[in-house]
C-alpha cells in the first residue's frame, strides 16, 4: 500500500514554498529597468522629433508671412522677388533652421495697389540626429502666405507729379 501524506502537512509545506518565492524579489526592478530603458529612451526621441516638426512648420510659416509682407513694400517687382528671397533666408537664419535646399517663389501679380503677393517658402531640413527613431534624413517643409498690396500707396511716378507744378 502506498503511504498517505499527511494533508496539514503537505499544505503548510506548499504554502511556505509559496512565501519563500514570493518574497525573494531581490533584482527584479533592475531586470525590469533594463528591459524598459531602450523603449523609454525611443519615446523620449519620438516626443523630442515631433516637437522639432511642430517647431519647424510655425518658423516656416512665420517666414513665408515675413517674406510676402516684406515683398509687398517693393515698388518693383524684381525688387519684390529679392526681398521676399533675403527676408527668408534672413528670418530662417535668425529661427535657427538650417535649410539643405530653400525656394523662395513669389506670386506679385503686377504688384498693382489692391492686388495681392503670394510667397511660397519651401525648407528641406535635416533630421539625421534622431535617426535612432528611423526618420528619414530630411524632411521638406512648405508654407504659403498672401499680403494684400497696400490700396492707398503711392508710386514714385504720382508722388513726383503729385509734387511739381
Amino acid at each position: 500500500m502506498t503511504a498517505v501524506p499527511d494533508l496539514p502537512t503537505f499544505a503548510a509545506a506548499v504554502r511556505a514554498r509559496v512565501r519563500l518565492l514570493h518574497r525573494d524579489e531581490r533584482g527584479s526592478v533592475a531586470a525590469e529597468l533594463a528591459l524598459l530603458t531602450p523603449l523609454l529612451v525611443l519615446l523620449l526621441l519620438f516626443i523630442v522629433l515631433c516637437g522639432r516638426i511642430a517647431d519647424t512648420e510655425l518658423r516656416i510659416n512665420d517666414v513665408a508671412h515675413q517674406a510676402a509682407r516684406a515683398a509687398t513694400l517693393a515698388r518693383t517687382t524684381t525688387q519684390a522677388t529679392a526681398n521676399a528671397q533675403s527676408t527668408a533666408s534672413a528670418a530662417l537664419a535668425s529661427a535657427g533652421i538650417t535649410c539643405h535646399s530653400l525656394t523662395v517663389s513669389t506670386d506679385t501679380q503686377g504688384l498693382k495697389p489692391g492686388s495681392t503677393v503670394t510667397v511660397t517658402v519651401s525648407c528641406s531640413v535635416g533630421l539625421g540626429d534622431l535617426t535612432m527613431l528611423g526618420v528619414p534624413g530630411t524632411r521638406v517643409f512648405r508654407a504659403s502666405f498672401s499680403s494684400p498690396v497696400d490700396v492707398w500707396r503711392g508710386t514714385t511716378t504720382l508722388a513726383r507729379g503729385a509734387g511739381g507744378g
